[in-house]
């Protein structure tokens, strides 16, 4: 089963200027059947949200999921939520088991931590990170940290910008836009846009609270803006994706310690690019082999092959066969990859070759209105 995040139409009583979203095409979580010998999405449903459920993580038993409300504020318009569902494993369908602040305006991320306690969450508009405990029914209680950002904001135009850019994105005051827990769980790490950060965290697993790691945080060349991260997975690299200076840097990651440390910065754009590009989602191939990037408004998906000592060398990149890649995800088996074009209102399928790191389009596109992410599950894993 595949399941797609959209943004949606936002309830008519949101109050205006709160969230810098447009009302959206989709009609809240898309559900699909995925064939396994075509990568091909046959619809399977939908459960309805007016709230922009831009952001889905599954709990490790594919049990339960969980997702961000972009447009759903409550507590006086000063939060969005985030909601747990209850997965039937008989045909993939969506029971709603309860809904809670965010601790903060626009969450736009969360991940389940790996001992399955926690849900962390980053608010991208409120400049805010958060955890949240899970009930025994895998509900989910009250935040028991939040966390707000504080700094120097970067310059509107990146450093590391390509020639010509004039992408201007959220420089204007903290936006984490990703956070998610080492393999360990140990360590807790948050991206930063408008501070040019990545911050990492200690993570006490029985109370849920976040510490300043030392050092806290590692920055970037100013106004480049981390969006979201992949650890490698052998576990001693990270990769940073900066969204306005469309750069990709590798940090060796001492997982003892939680320290980063930068090793090489390269474009995520191929030799020769100039103009504006909006650099969005990475993430490393399941055999860790390559390394895929998202450029928006350039349309399409970059792969780096991975050396011995973890550098990426460009191979390629493929056309989307849409408009603004908000994400993209492989599914379990690593043969195909699916790229969410926001403003195409559709997911593209295409096949991965294991061996260069290539994509090839299948010819298929699922409508969505305006996806923003796709997750998968298994529910007869071994078949």
């Amino acid at each position: 089963m595949a399941y797609v995040g959209t943004y949606s139409s936002p309830p008519v009583d949101t109050p205006p200027g709160k969230v810098d979203l447009p009302p959206g095409n989709g009609r809240g979580i898309h559900l699909f059947r995925v064939d396994r010998a075509t990568g091909a999405l046959s619809p399977a449903g939908v459960f309805p949200l007016g709230t922009s459920p831009n952001c889905l993580a599954f709990n490790s038993a594919g049990t339960r999921l969980y997702s961000t409300n972009a447009t759903d504020l409550v507590a006086n318009g000063t939060s969005g939520t985030i909601s747990a569902f209850a997965v039937n494993r008989t045909d993939g369908q969506l029971t709603l088991l309860n809904t809670v602040s965010s601790g903060g305006v626009g969450p736009t991320y969360l991940s389940v931590h790996p001992a399955g306690k926690h849900v962390l969450v980053a608010n991208y508009a409120g400049g805010t990170v958060a955890v949240f405990p899970l009930l025994p029914d895998g509900r989910l209680g009250p935040a028991r940290d939040i966390r707000k950002n504080a700094g120097a904001v970067g310059p509107k135009r990146a450093a590391s910008a390509p020639p010509g850019s004039f992408a201007v994105s959220g420089h204007d005051f903290p936006h984490p836009h990703m956070i998610e827990a080492d393999a360990a769980g140990r360590f807790v790490v948050s991206a930063d846009l408008g501070l040019d950060l990545i911050h990492v965290w200690k993570f006490d697993a029985s109370s849920g609270a976040l510490t300043p790691n030392e050092p806290a945080a590692v920055a970037f060349p100013p106004g480049d803006g981390p969006r979201h991260f992949a650890f490698h997975p052998k576990g001693g690299w990270l990769y940073s994706l900066q969204e306005e200076g469309s750069t990709i840097t590798l940090f060796d990651y001492d997982a003892g310690r939680g320290r980063l440390t930068a090793r090489q910065t390269l474009s995520s754009l191929p030799p020769g690019f100039a103009g504006s590009s909006f650099a969005s989602e990475i993430r490393v191939s399941p055999d860790g082999r390559f390394v895929y990037a998202a450029n928006r408004l350039h349309d399409a998906i970059a792969f780096f092959a991975v050396g011995r000592d973890g550098t990426l060398t460009f191979v390629g990149e493929e056309w989307t066969r849409g408009d603004y890649p908000r994400s993209f995800n492989f599914d379990p088996t690593g043969r195909f990859l699916y790229s969410c074009n926001q403003r195409a209102d559709a997911v593209t399928v295409f096949r991965v070759d294991a061996a260069t790191g290539g994509l090839a389009f299948t010819g298929h596109y699922a409508p969505v209105g305006n996806p923003s992410v796709i997750e998968f599950l298994d529910l007869a894993p071994g078949t």
